[in-house]
């Protein structure tokens, strides 16, 4: 997998004075089957989440409130997405390092997945992700 499969996916955006409203529709607006959604949230000031690869496992990213960054990296070329906008995602396939930094305060990060949990499927060692490349 290469840099160049990731996506920053815009996605509909209702528009309305009571307030406007986004939505994401699996294999329509992302590339796979949703199993799993999951959120991360209360990320105490300096703190990283991730830091792993997935074999199988692909993901969908949006900042519904707030803003952090999503690092992502192919064992050769490392690339930075902030997200900041509630009706733009980023998708991420499998094989693919990530973490995600600079969380502002109350953000809010909305992930879905194309697989159901499991720990055989994540890598938490980079050395070995590296040598895998």
């Amino acid at each position: 997998m290469s840099l160049s499969n990731f996506k920053l996916i815009k996605l509909p955006k209702i528009l309305d004075e009571r307030g406007n409203l986004s939505f994401i529709e699996e294999n329509t607006h992302i590339p796979f089957t949703i199993k799993r959604a999951y959120w991360i949230y209360d990320v105490p000031g300096g703190e990283v989440r991730g830091g792993h690869s997935y074999f199988k496992n692909q993901e969908f990213i949006i900042a519904i409130s707030g803003s952090f960054d999503v690092i992502v990296d192919d064992g050769n070329v490392k690339q930075t997405f902030s997200l900041n906008r509630s009706y733009y995602g980023l998708y991420i396939p499998n094989g693919i390092w990530r973490h995600m930094e600079n969380f502002s305060t109350n953000s809010l990060a909305f992930v879905v997945a194309s697989e159901n949990y499991s720990a055989k499927d994540y890598e938490y060692n980079y050395v070995d992700f590296k040598k895998n490349k």
